[in-house]
């Protein structure tokens, strides 16, 4: 019995017909795509994006390179190296971040005892060649300048709801 139903069924292309009618139902009604460039949807102050590095009020970075960001990374992505300075506090000489290997999980960020390095809602980046996404210290804090705005009132928001 289940043969002559099958041969009915394509003889009268019913599937067919299923996935018309389907089609049909959708063809009416209000659209949701979305024009990338020039229509953009609302992000969440929580999205993980583009790393960055802040900076003091008075223009100091805030790593003290405690290495933690290194040590919990698991996509082994972070390299730091450092120096004492004279006054005995540690910054770093070198910080540098793949993008290549990151897989943007945000621990480096929740690990962080000073809030040097997040990562900021800016996601339209891109690397012509693999340096382009290879973040060094200088790139990093440029970010921070750049997005520090931003940042400040992402934190602000999420504290709100702490």
């Amino acid at each position: 019995m289940n043969t002559i139903s099958n041969y009915i069924k394509s003889l009268f292309l019913i599937e067919l017909m299923k996935g018309l009618i389907l089609t049909g139902r959708y063809l009416f009604k209000r659209k949701i795509t979305v024009q990338y460039p020039e229509e953009k949807t609302p992000m969440s102050p929580r999205f993980r994006g583009l790393h960055a590095q802040r900076r003091y009020a008075n223009g100091e970075e805030r790593c003290i390179a405690c290495k933690l960001c290194e040590a919990v990374c698991p996509a082994l992505a972070i390299t730091i190296d450092m120096e004492e300075r004279e006054d005995g506090s540690r910054r770093t000489t070198r910080y540098d971040i793949d993008l290549t290997k990151c897989i943007f999980c945000g621990f480096c960020e929740e690990s962080c005892p000073v809030d040097a390095i997040v990562e900021t809602r800016h996601f339209e980046y891109y690397g012509d060649v693999r340096e382009d996404l290879y973040m060094t210290k200088e790139k990093l804090l440029a970010h921070g300048d750049k997005f520090e705005k931003q940042i400040a009132a992402d934190r602000a928001a999420d504290a709100k709801y702490r």
